[in-house]
């Protein structure tokens, strides 16, 4: 046990790997009062939520007093400090990681360098979530194993901390970002689901939003209406097959027509060609 901590256990991955999210380490501890880490850099991603007691957490000009419940975020490359209170130090788990997609996923949850801590997570579901990482690195003959079974309550403990700064922002008009990411959840949709039939009334109940409106903002933001943008994306997918040596109508059940005719008549509008001319050109091959 260190002489710094009450208590203190920690384990650690043995198989880093290059991936989308990798733990690196997890832990748990309750430090003696007024101890201090920091001033410091790590070249990682390191959050620690505290269950009970308090301290302080600084990073980025600015200085969070932290309390059960809450998540602070130390971020690659960020000078930073934290210490516990003097008179009721903080008992806290920690997690630290690396992968291409942390930094995407941390910004998913409302996190950034400006804003990192978190408040109002469950101090007993966040707990588990710590053990349930620590525990996966068991140091068994599969290591690999270990790091994705880690990584993925690594992704259930950032959920609880997006639920969490979910419910303490207040409502509010929807923002220009706001829009951005309700117009990419239905391009995503669109770009998903183009092989089946797809109405702007399905489109619109999926992903809860009234039709009207939904039309309004997709085309502010694209340019296009939904069922224009869902054509081009068919249509751009159809160039892609024709190069191979799909059939014409195998190309057209694969971009969502169910009759050929019908596809090769309206790839030929928006293309200026039909699907075998255009294939013969591309490949000299014929449908």
């Amino acid at each position: 046990m260190s002489t710094e901590h009450t208590y203190f256990t920690v384990n650690i991955n043995p198989h880093e790997s290059n991936s989308e999210l990798s733990v690196l380490f997890s832990g748990e501890g309750k430090p003696i009062a007024l101890h201090n880490t920091g001033p410091g850099v790590h070249d990682y991603y390191l959050v620690h939520t505290v269950h009970s007691g308090n301290g302080t957490f600084e990073m980025h000009n600015r200085t969070y007093h932290c309390t059960a419940g809450d998540t602070f975020i130390i971020y690659p490359g960020e000078l930073f400090r934290y210490t516990a209170d003097a008179e009721n130090p903080w008992h806290y788990s920690w997690v630290a990681f690396t992968g291409h997609a942390a930094g995407m996923m941390l910004s998913q949850i409302g996190a950034s360098p400006q804003n990192a801590v978190i408040s109002g997570s469950v101090p007993r579901s966040m707990r588990h979530y710590y053990r349930r990482i620590r525990s996966s690195f068991q140091q068994s003959m599969y290591p690999a194993l270990e790091d994705m079974e880690a990584a993925g309550w690594l992704r259930l403990l950032l959920r609880e901390l997006g639920r969490a700064g979910a419910h303490q922002a207040k409502a509010k008009p929807a923002t220009e970002t706001e829009i951005q990411r309700q117009v990419s959840q239905a391009v995503r949709y669109l770009e998903l689901q183009y092989t089946q039939v797809v109405s702007i009334e399905q489109l619109a109940r999926t992903l809860g939003y009234h039709r009207t409106y939904l039309c309004k903002m997709f085309k502010q933001a694209t340019g296009l209406a939904p069922m224009q943008y869902l054509f081009k994306i068919r249509m751009e997918r159809a160039k892609q097959l024709l190069e191979t040596s799909m059939t014409i109508d195998q190309v057209a059940s694969s971009v969502g027509f169910n009759d050929a005719l019908y596809f090769s008549k309206q790839f030929h509008k928006w293309s200026g060609s039909a699907p075998s001319v255009y294939r013969k050109v591309l490949t000299g091959k014929g449908g």
